[in-house]
């Protein structure tokens, strides 16, 4: 039983060992010793005994804050009991040594106001103290009195010329008064460099460690600064003589004083010791709070470097996306203006004709002419299928006519004629979108390229009956429809054939048009060599009957299977380079069915009608205006509702050369030169 109560003995004190450990290892935060002459605080967490006043709190970290970042306001703090600087009543002081950590915090900008102090005070009571200039300790009555017995080491951190500051960053010795015994400007003495000078700025956001040490032999008081990790300077920042017995009483309080001005402003403690008689305590530094971080965080160095290097890469990336953009819109850019507002449904965006052509990419090209280029496209929104002929124009003030008259083409609507659905202008190009005609051009069946020559042959009924729907699209346009409509340029190329073969006139390019019973208006020239009527070069007026001359034209390229004009070397073959020229040849030698496409030649034809084709188209394609009929006309000779007029190749001459030459248009004499007069130019005098 000893043997137990022994061991139950030895655990209690074991654990009592471990409490006292325990304690004493909290209590290295803070340590007092008023019977010893000293005290040290390494941060303020879990101290209770501090008197504070006014704005003064002490954080859940261990920051003793003397403000709290308002304006115009004041805080104290005091070690709660007062201490014994002389052995006796009235006696002489004695040497004491203080250390503590501080630091500013402006929070809105790099400046505070006003600055705080550490002291020496018969009392605690402070309450009549101001804020701002006088930071808490004195006010404006008692600034001054020996009767204060005050003694202060102020961090001012603004300069108040009332009380003769040097500047707004430095540290001052006071008696009884703001006004300083002794300033100096912040800063310290590097003993590393030869005793150097390096200032400081109070308000840096960083902890600094101030000394402040009286010795009672000399008098001698000595203030020194220095940065929370440096060695204590061996030469003081700040020096004088003053005998303290004349101002200190036998016991006094020691704290701190801090006010704010018109700025917020943080003044903060971290760190605190005392000795009298005795150095005081060196501050584990290793254990004081960091100081509160307000308003912008510093930049370390890594955010130095990256930081511009992000920037600059920011910029570039935005820069680039401008330019993007911008090559974007101006790629898209059209030309628009506000009176073009009417045609508003007529009008299709680039950017949609861009992307149905697929950026009109090669593989999209339907063809090629002297106005342009033809894409196939399908529109992105309806997935309709369209042709966009690019028309190349220079901006001339007729561009608005000439999309007022595109405009107006595009409400016509018929069988035989290629729906234009509208336009877009762009700088430089006119872009025309059309319905897409799935078998392309008339002109590609009739003159088939080497690598064509798998495509059919077009047999004579149908060729029949595209001449009859061009007849029929033509009468419609010249008299059907609410205006008059001058093609300009009928020929096989353009005459598209849709899916079930029909033809369709199309290329409204070069159109005219005018209203009823009226004349056309003098213009210049257009069109395809060898679809010109004669009087075209003289006038420069297009009208219904030169639309007729280009389409008898026509009618004899279908039915012979040959351009209007051929090279030379083609012509020593068939014996002329006019088409015109070669059919009245033939038919004056009674030889006119052998004009037929010899493609056709020995199939199953019908030769009145191949007869009448030649024999209409001869007459369409008459030089002089007057005798060729109309397009109404035309369609009652195709549909046989009329005869063609009895007309003999001795009563009429077709020789080009005779016609132009007589007629003023030796300008033409180029194309004809290898054309004989066929020797029946005569009997055409009476018809002028």
């Amino acid at each position: 039983m000893e043997h137990q109560s022994t061991l139950g003995f030895s655990l209690q004190l074991h654990i009592l060992l471990s409490l006292a450990l325990s304690l004493a290892s909290f209590t290295t935060v803070t340590a007092t010793s008023e019977e010893e002459g000293q005290f040290v605080y390494s941060g303020f967490s879990g101290s209770t005994d501090l008197t504070l006043d006014g704005t003064a709190t002490v954080t859940p970290d261990g920051v003793l804050k003397l403000t709290n970042g308002t304006v115009h306001l004041k805080g104290h703090a005091f070690y709660p009991t007062p201490w014994q600087f002389s052995k006796s009543p009235n006696g002489v002081v004695q040497s004491f040594s203080i250390i503590f950590v501080f630091g500013m915090v402006p929070v809105y900008s790099d400046q505070c106001t006003d600055g705080m102090t550490f002291f020496i005070s018969p009392t605690k009571d402070f309450s009549g103290a101001q804020t701002s200039q006088y930071l808490g300790l004195l006010n404006i009555t008692n600034d001054g009195k020996s009767s204060n017995h005050i003694f202060a080491v102020e961090l001012d951190s603004s300069q108040n010329t009332e009380f003769k500051d040097i500047d707004d960053n430095h540290v001052g010795i006071n008696i009884n008064s703001l006004t300083s015994t002794e300033a100096r400007p912040a800063g310290f003495y590097d003993d590393k460099n030869n005793g150097v000078f390096n200032s400081l700025s109070l308000v840096s956001r960083k902890e600094m460690q101030v000394w402040v040490d009286y010795d009672g032999d000399t008098t001698q008081i000595n203030v020194t600064l220095a940065p929370l990790k440096v060695a204590k300077p061996l030469m003081p920042l700040v020096s004088t003589t003053k005998n303290l017995s004349t101002v200190l009483q036998d016991q006094s309080y020691v704290g701190f004083s801090a006010s704010t001005g018109p700025i917020d402003s943080l003044y903060c403690v971290l760190g605190w010791s005392l000795g009298i008689n005795r150095p005081a305590p060196d501050i584990d530094i290793t254990k004081l709070p960091k100081l509160p971080r307000i308003g912008p965080k510093p930049q370390s160095k890594v955010l130095e470097i990256v930081l511009p290097i992000a920037t600059a890469i920011f910029i570039f990336l935005v820069g680039t996306t401008i330019i993007l953009l911008v090559r974007r819109r101006m790629r898209y850019a059209e030309l628009h203006e506000d009176w073009e507002d009417e045609y508003g449904p007529h009008r299709f965006s680039y950017k949609d004709l861009f992307h149905a052509t697929q950026g009109f990419h090669d593989a999209n090209l339907l063809g090629r002419g002297g106005f342009g280029k033809v894409y196939k496209g399908v529109l992105p929104v309806s997935k309709l299928e369209v042709a966009v002929k690019r028309v190349s124009h220079e901006s001339k003030q007729g561009i608005k006519e000439f999309i007022a008259e595109i405009v107006s083409i595009g409400r016509i609507r018929h069988r035989n004629i290629v729906q234009l659905l509208g336009y877009c202008r762009r700088k430089g190009e006119l872009l025309l979108v059309y319905d897409y005609m799935s078998n392309g051009s008339l002109d590609k069946y009739l003159y088939l390229q080497e690598e064509e020559e798998h495509k059919p042959t077009l047999d004579w009924a149908r060729r029949f009956e595209i001449i009859k729907g061009v007849a029929s699209g033509l009468f419609y346009l010249h008299e059907r429809w609410e205006k008059v409509v001058i093609h300009r340029d009928i020929k096989a190329s353009n005459v598209l054939l849709d899916s079930e073969m029909n033809g369709r006139l199309g290329d409204f390019g070069l159109s005219r048009l005018y209203d009823h019973g009226t004349d056309p208006q003098t213009t210049r020239v257009v069109g395809t060599m060898g679809y010109f009527a004669p009087e075209l070069a003289r006038t420069g007026k297009a009208t219904p009957l030169t639309d007729v001359y280009a389409f008898g034209i026509f009618i004899l390229e279908v039915t012979c299977g040959r351009r209007p004009i051929i090279d030379s070397n083609q012509a020593e073959e068939v014996g002329s380079d006019i088409l015109i020229d070669w059919v009245v040849e033939h038919w004056s030698k009674g030889s006119l069915a052998d004009t037929l496409d010899m493609r056709l030649q020995g199939s199953n034809c019908n030769l009145d009608e191949v007869c009448l084709a030649l024999k209409l188209g001869l007459l369409c394609a008459h030089p002089f205006g007057n005798v060729r009929p109309s397009m109404r006309q035309v369609m009652q000779y195709l549909d046989g509702e009329m005869l063609l007029p009895e007309l003999m190749p001795t009563n009429v001459s077709y020789s080009m050369m005779a016609v132009m030459q007589n007629d003023g248009f030796s300008q033409y004499t180029s194309l004809t030169d290898t054309v004989s007069s066929n020797g029946v130019t005569s009997s055409l005098s009476t018809g002028r």
